[in-house]
């Protein structure tokens, strides 16, 4: 007599997974990497480090303080870009940068931009919407150190 509710509660469970919703792609436990809050005073002059301090981005933009935003960020947890040393599988290659903005339909700088602040705005087909977090609390020039680091590599 028991029995027949569990195998009915079992066959319930079973069928609601099924469906038409497409392909099911895995996720993330938990997303690696935060942005810290910053003062306005620190968002015009500094970055953060990857060994926990701070660097000075002089408002250059130049390609070392991106590095070590992309590090300390947590970027290198999640994408693979050859420049950063990185290799991880979770999210789209920033190695193919070019031919996403070329999908996208995009300058590449634009769409690197874009992509750092509001990630959701477009989405590499094949990866999960909403898994990414923002990094709009950057600073311009964290940005711009970043842009640049990803477009030309350095």
């Amino acid at each position: 007599m028991r029995v027949r509710p569990v195998i009915l509660a079992t066959c319930v469970l079973v069928l609601a997974g099924c469906g038409s919703q497409g392909t099911v792609a895995p996720r993330p436990e938990t997303t690696i990497g935060s942005v810290p809050k910053q003062t306005s005073a620190q968002a015009t002059t500094t970055a953060p480090a990857a060994g926990g301090g701070t660097t000075t981005s002089g408002g250059s933009g130049g390609g070392a303080s991106g590095k070590s935003l992309f590090a300390s960020n947590g970027c290198v947890s999640c994408h693979t870009y050859k420049p950063a040393g990185s290799n991880a599988k979770i999210g789209p290659d920033l190695d193919k940068l070019s031919q996403y903005a070329t999908q996208a339909k995009q300058p590449l700088p634009q769409f690197v931009r874009t992509s750092i602040v509001d990630p959701n705005a477009y989405v590499q087909p094949g990866f999960p919407r909403g898994v990414m977090p923002t990094f709009a609390s950057l600073s311009k020039s964290q940005v711009d150190a970043l842009v640049t680091f990803l477009t030309k590599g350095s």
